[in-house]
């Protein structure tokens, strides 16, 4: 069956349909997502539309789709599929056989167990729900801010360019510990306290108050914030429960090769769902942006039979926004790393990541010429020692 079926209808599940068709793919294509809108971009959700700058996100209008014929069934999950007989199983019943399925299911946020089910506490993941956080803020005064994570700081600095109070948890000891670790995770806090954050770091959430509505809460030390609205950001899971019995290997995500076949023939998978081999460190995940757009152009070719699975591999990039600074990222930056803070004026700063002598990283805030410079070093893998030594010269 010359059908290819993407399930998945955000970045990376739009933008294999646009390189597939790109390719010279002209058999039948179908695009489903879970959500009834048009394929959009997250990250103005925790920034632009927050601030009320922008209202929807959507990346395509539906012409794009039409001309392209590519079937769009939105609103509807897909549940389940039969590998052997080649047939994904939507919410509605309807059983959708393919050729090639193409998994772009994304990630889910997590949930705090145990919560009450209270007006003004929200889950950021959709616009949906960024939609119904901005309207709850626009009638709050203070807001809890549960996890420092990325999302979490952009919302922490959207909420304050509202002139809301904000108190921020982190149960780690800084913010974004856990992705770039705690040396720059200090300076990252030093800017939000700058701005007016009430953050509290080591600290995590205990329990909500509130009979209908949440009017304050419990930190795990003890300590109660009043607080009108609740924003929980404690990190996200990849989408793959509907192929439990596929026979797909999954391992926090879906384990691919380096061009994003999975361990079943015929299935493959990209984007923050998919862990694709790297040419060094196994497989991983990269939940960002830039990834999926590549990953989606290498996925297509290989498809079609127009990659080069000897091409040089991408240097990892992302970016997050945050008051003025905006912080970016090259390379395959580890909270374990080895990191060495370059420059650091008070706000702006530099640092690079080091792992067994290398230079795997860098992460820079407000500091754009002197992150993207550091792209071919750390695609030659660099010394340390060298990019160190130049620095300092």
């Amino acid at each position: 069956m010359q059908r290819i079926v993407i399930v998945g209808a955000g970045l990376a599940g739009m933008r294999t349909a646009e390189e597939l068709r790109r390719d010279g793919y002209e058999g039948e294509l179908v695009l489903i997502g879970g959500e009834p809108h048009l394929p959009y971009d997250r990250p103005p959700l925790s920034k632009e539309v927050m601030r009320g700058e922008r209202n929807e996100t959507t990346l395509k209008p539906r012409d794009f789709f039409d001309e392209r014929n590519i079937e769009l069934r939105l609103g509807v999950e897909a549940v389940s599929v039969d590998a052997e007989l080649r047939i994904v199983v939507l919410a509605d019943g309807t059983e959708l056989g393919y050729g090639d399925l193409v998994v772009a299911t994304g990630l889910a946020p997590r949930r705090i167990p145990g919560l009450p089910d209270l007006a003004g506490v929200h889950v950021l993941r959709s616009i949906d729900e960024s939609l119904a956080l901005r309207a709850d803020l626009a009638e709050g005064k203070r807001a809890l801010i549960v996890g420092a994570g990325f999302i979490g700081c952009e919302l922490a600095a959207s909420m304050r360019a509202g002139g809301l109070d904000v108190v921020m948890v982190e149960p780690q000891l800084t913010p974004l510990a856990s992705a770039l670790g705690e040396k720059v995770g200090d300076l990252v806090a030093r800017l939000h306290i700058a701005e007016g954050v009430d953050l509290r770091a080591g600290v995590g959430l205990d329990s909500l108050l509130g009979t209908d509505r949440v009017t304050g809460a419990v930190l795990g030390d003890g300590s109660e914030v009043e607080v009108d609205v609740v924003a929980i950001g404690v990190g996200s899971v990849p989408v793959t429960g509907w192929l439990d019995t596929s026979g797909v290997e999954l391992d926090n995500g879906v384990v691919c090769d380096g061009v994003g076949r999975t361990t079943v023939p015929h299935i493959w998978a990209v984007g923050d769902v998919a862990a694709w081999q790297l040419q060094v460190g196994g497989h991983r995940r990269v939940e960002h942006w830039n990834n999926a757009g590549e990953q989606a152009k290498v996925l297509a070719g290989a498809l079609t039979g127009n990659s080069d699975e000897n091409r040089p591999a991408q240097v990892p990039y992302f970016w997050s926004d945050q008051y003025d600074i905006k912080i970016q990222a090259l390379g395959t930056v580890a909270a374990t790393d080895d990191v060495h803070v370059i420059k650091d004026d008070g706000r702006k700063f530099l640092a690079y990541y080091e792992r067994d002598g290398i230079l795997v990283g860098v992460v820079g805030g407000g500091m754009a010429g002197g992150v993207m410079k550091m792209r071919g070093k750390i695609a030659d893998r660099t010394p340390i020692s060298e990019v160190l030594e130049a620095a300092s010269a």
